[in-house]
């Protein structure tokens, strides 16, 4: 189980509070956002503006490191950085989506000084972002982008896994919605297949227990969830 943000029942989302909770619950993988200040400083953070969660019309790049630790999410926190985050929790594995281009050299910064690159899995919407941070860290492991996932879906659905091992081009993993519009995303077939060629597949982002055990029995790997309180007794239940 990937604990979506954290734990923010009684914490902000993506604030160290809200990691902390989630590892009191027993998580070990941690799902969070980078993105990157005017300083040039990885942050985590999953909007490009702090309207939703300080209720501020800025953006997270027009503002410092300084000035965002200065903001109050509540709980007594404010936002952290990514280097911040790894030492904190060095026992914690963390998925980390690369928001934009300009945080990918900042992550991978941070990556490096923390010694954290084997217990790192990094993402992003642009695939082409995914592999450069791949070739640029090839200590961690990478899920696929837009274009890896929608090639992938289109592999599942003639059951080639080596069409769908070549569109994942390096990635180890499928983080995909059960089901985008009208588009039913994990299937048995599009399960079977990845597995087949070696990928695992990850869900997003699942709360309710009994769509946790449906998926769990179709055979995904992994559950990106809000509710790792809910979701880690429910998998130790199964075990």
């Amino acid at each position: 189980m990937l604990a979506h943000r954290g734990l923010a029942l009684d914490a902000p989302e993506n604030t160290l509070l809200a990691f902390a909770s989630a590892a009191a619950v027993g998580a070990t993988y941690i799902e969070t956002d980078v993105h990157v200040t005017r300083d040039g400083v990885a942050v985590i953070a999953h909007d490009p503006t702090l309207r939703r969660v300080a209720a501020r019309d800025v953006a997270v790049v027009e503002l410092t490191i300084a000035e965002l630790r200065r903001v109050d999410l509540g709980q007594g926190q404010a936002f952290c950085s990514l280097e911040e985050a790894l030492d904190g929790f060095p026992d914690l594995r963390f998925n980390i989506d690369v928001k934009v281009e300009d945080a990918a050299a900042p992550a991978l910064s941070a990556l490096e000084r923390t010694r954290a690159a084997s217990r790192v899995l990094l993402t992003s919407f642009s695939d082409r972002r995914r592999r450069r941070l791949g070739r640029a860290a090839p200590d961690v492991v990478t899920s696929a982008g837009r274009a890896g996932v929608i090639r992938s879906l289109l592999a599942a659905r003639l059951g080639s896994p080596g069409a769908l091992g070549a569109a994942l081009r390096g990635a180890v993993a499928l983080q995909v919605p059960e089901r985008a519009g009208r588009v039913q995303v994990v299937t048995p077939r599009f399960v079977e297949t990845a597995h087949r060629a070696g990928a695992e597949v990850h869900v997003w982002t699942v709360n309710d227990p009994a769509d946790m055990t449906r998926l769990l029995d179709l055979g995904v790997d992994g559950i990106v969830t809000d509710r790792a309180d809910v979701a880690l007794p429910l998998v130790a239940s199964r075990s």
